[in-house]
């Protein structure tokens, strides 16, 4: 055999075996702790079709729907191992990736959907470019609701709330911190046993999206509603850049194209069925309780007494440059309303 046809041979096998050139399917294994009947669940299994319909079948994305690929910890690392190459998560969840994420959970600091826009409007490349760097690619945030207030006796003011126990996810370290250091009575109790929590007296009271009080009838017990939002419930889609890289340039501004649509269309469905669970818990009699706008400001007051234990000192509870960009930003927002 000459050394042309040697030669020819050799780059041959070259273009066969090389990632660059090889066209095998792309899997996208995605996990997901949100059941499938939900809006978040069924704009990621439009996402799942879109995706493979652009790609002509080159990206299939699987998901795991309702926790089965484990919880936010589990499904981290398998994520960073490649076990899985996709995932939802809660802002604490993405905290564990950014942990600056967490300064827009900064209680009473956004206030309303309007605001939200705004601060992620101006943030939002921040986040992801510091996320990429990192090891992942945000494929979407949306809010999945904003967190009230539930309690067996009414709540209009911080110091109602004070002389009552609020219960806590144990895994929610950043807002269980923030809460004592502004003199709650905390105390740790996982989301499944909430509701016994609330029958034996161990809380008083929970902070919960309206939706999963509605779901999972802690409405029931704690039957009042403090009517303001503590905090935006805020999710989002991370990929691997082992996987994201896989995919081919030519389809991934249509990718992404689709996860931004799909964002609007999960915090309009979200908002509306938050809306219907609040309607449907009052119905069934959770007395819904608005603070006056003086008593409203009380809390924000009593918030800013706070801030420096918040992201003061050499361990801050929120990332101090995040969550001084967001209040400037706010700042300038609401000087224009």
């Amino acid at each position: 055999m000459n050394k042309q046809i040697k030669s020819l041979l050799i780059v041959a096998l070259l273009l066969i075996v090389s990632p660059v050139f090889a066209q095998g399917k792309v899997t996208i294994r995605l996990a997901s702790l949100v059941p499938e009947n939900t809006a978040w669940g069924a704009a990621i299994n439009r996402m799942a079709a879109e995706w493979s319909k652009i790609t002509n079948g080159e990206v299939e994305v699987i998901v795991f729907h309702n926790g089965t690929a484990g919880g936010e910890g589990e499904v981290l690392r398998k994520l960073k191992i490649n076990q899985i190459q996709a995932a939802v998560f809660t802002s604490a969840g993405m905290s564990a990736v950014m942990p600056e994420v967490m300064s827009i959970s900064y209680p009473f600091l956004i206030r309303n959907d309007e605001e939200l826009d705004a601060v992620m409007l101006k943030i939002k490349p921040q986040l992801n470019a510091k996320i990429q760097q990192n090891g992942f690619v945000t494929l979407a945030w949306a809010c999945a609701g904003w967190i009230k207030m539930f309690s067996k006796t009414p709540v209009f003011s911080p110091d109602d709330l004070r002389k009552i126990k609020l219960g806590s996810p144990p895994e929610d370290q950043q807002m269980i911190q923030a809460f004592r250091l502004m003199g709650y009575q905390m105390v740790p109790v996982s989301l499944p046993d909430c509701l016994v929590s609330l029958r034996s007296g161990m809380i008083d009271a929970t902070y919960q999206s309206p939706v999963y009080a509605a779901g999972n009838q802690i409405f029931g017990i704690a039957g009042n509603m403090a009517n303001i939002n503590i905090a935006p419930f805020m999710g989002g889609i991370l990929v691997n850049n082992t996987a994201w890289r896989r995919i081919p340039d030519k389809y991934k501004p249509q990718l992404l194209e689709v996860c931004k649509r799909l964002e609007g269309e999960i915090e309009s469905s979200i908002s509306g069925f938050e809306t219907e669970s609040i309607s449907i818990m009052a119905n069934y009699g959770l007395k819904i309780n608005t603070p006056s706008p003086a008593q409203l400001q009380t809390w924000y007051d009593d918030t800013a007494k706070f801030e420096n234990n918040l992201v003061g000192g050499s361990t801050p509870v929120f990332n101090r440059e995040y969550y001084f960009l967001i209040k400037d930003i706010l700042t300038e927002y609401r000087k224009e309303r």
